[in-house]
């Protein structure tokens, strides 16, 4: 058994088992604790959680080619659709104690799942809102380094534009998690991904980076951008 840091990312590893299968992986900010049934193995007394990319579009996106070290130790992010906490726990890990990771959950029941995946995370603030009215959790959120989306919404790459205007720091990115059967299902996810690419530019991004997120995750995509 073998853990290293995968290809140029400082903060996501690579574990490699005794048959030599790899899966990448974070380093557990709370040692013990599983979110989603995730194998935790320890290396040198350091505790890491392998990261599954058929639940974790991040982390579909990483083995597809992510640019490196988007997310980084301290930085303060906005979560927007956090769900349960599959992703955000490992942006968690990520980030560290310094960091602050805030995350947006409409949902009351999936949010007490959230709240409980939070609370031995002193760097994850779950809070219950709609994030098509970021007016409403203006008060309890900073400016940001970066903020991330994965919602259900037919108007995608206009909320992370609305709340970018409202938290996002200047010059700085956002990734934008594309549902293309949540925009529209009669269109080829090809064309709603560059809909989607095309209102962030009409809102003075500028893109870097579309990664379709097949086969982990069919008819997703992701885009990264930069205000």
């Amino acid at each position: 058994m073998k853990v290293k840091p995968y290809k140029n990312n400082d903060d996501v590893f690579v574990y490699i088992n005794e048959e030599g299968i790899e899966k990448i992986a974070t380093r557990s900010l709370v040692p013990g604790q599983q979110v989603y049934g995730e194998k935790l193995v320890t290396q040198d007394s350091v505790e890491y959680r392998t990261w599954e990319p058929r639940r974790s579009k991040l982390a579909a996106a990483l083995l597809k080619g992510l640019i490196p070290n988007l997310i980084k130790p301290g930085m303060k992010i906005l979560y927007l659709g956090a769900a349960s906490g599959t992703t955000p726990s490992h942006i968690s890990d990520m980030i560290g104690k310094t960091g602050r990771l805030y995350c947006i959950e409409f949902s009351p029941r999936v949010c007490r799942e959230l709240v409980t995946i939070s609370e031995p995370r002193s760097n994850m603030i779950p809070i219950l809102a709609d994030v098509r009215f970021p007016e409403s959790y203006a008060s309890l959120i900073e400016n940001v380094d970066l903020i991330y989306s994965d919602v259900a919404q037919p108007e995608q790459a206009e909320i992370i534009s609305l709340n970018s205007r409202w938290f996002l720091k200047s010059k700085s990115r956002i990734i934008l998690c594309v549902k293309a059967r949540s925009v529209d299902v009669t269109q080829k996810p090809s064309v709603i991904y560059q809909a989607q690419t095309d209102i962030l530019k009409q809102n003075s991004f500028d893109v870097e980076q579309l990664i379709d997120l097949s086969p982990y995750s069919e008819d997703h995509a992701m885009i990264i951008a930069k205000s």
